[in-house]
Formats: C-alpha cells, structure tokens, sequence
C-alpha cells in the first residue's frame, strides 16, 4: 500500500475555514477519483510557533500505477484549487511512502 502524504502549514488565522474546506469540498473531490482507497486527516502536536498549524492529509492507494494515474490527470488541478483559495496563507510538501510493515 501506498500514502501519498501532503502536509499543509496553514496561517492560524485561516485554519479553521481551511479544515472545514478541506473536509467538505477538497478531500470529497480527491476520493471521487476513484483512487485513494481511503484517507485520513491529522494534526500535528509538536508544533514549531511560527504563525501556522501543520496538517497531514493521508490518502491511501492500492498501486504505484494508480497513484501515478491520479497524479498525472488529476493531482495539477487539485492542487490548484488549494492555491486559489489559501494563496499566501500556507505552505505544504508532499511526499508518496510505501507501507513495509
């Protein structure tokens, strides 16, 4: 199995409209893809105070070839509606883990 992890650094001032955005239109329109298998949302605890709070959103796919679908046809888009909304506002990096355990 495979994660395909995006930690967003949202400004503190913009975090509770982020979450219930992300929560009601954006990870909706990334599961209707058809290719996360599921997903979950965390929270970091261990924060650094720099004006922001971290956010982990966790979407699991079955194949490296389904993940790699996803990101050539949808992933630009999704990832532009972020940006549209929260321009200036926040910082993430995505990163793709494989499941070894």
């Amino acid at each position: 199995m495979l994660f395909h992890n995006i930690t967003y650094n949202i400004d503190v001032n913009s975090e509770q409209d982020f979450l219930d955005w992300m929560r009601s239109t954006h990870v909706p329109n990334v599961m209707m893809t058809g290719f996360p298998k599921s997903f979950k949302i965390l929270k970091l605890l261990t924060e650094i105070d720099n004006g922001g709070v971290t956010y982990s959103f966790q979407y699991f796919f079955d194949s490296i070839e389904g993940f790699e679908v996803f990101e050539n046809d949808y992933l630009d888009d999704l990832n532009d509606a972020v940006d549209k909304r929260y321009r200036g506002k926040y910082v993430f990096f995505p990163s793709l883990l494989q499941d070894i355990s």
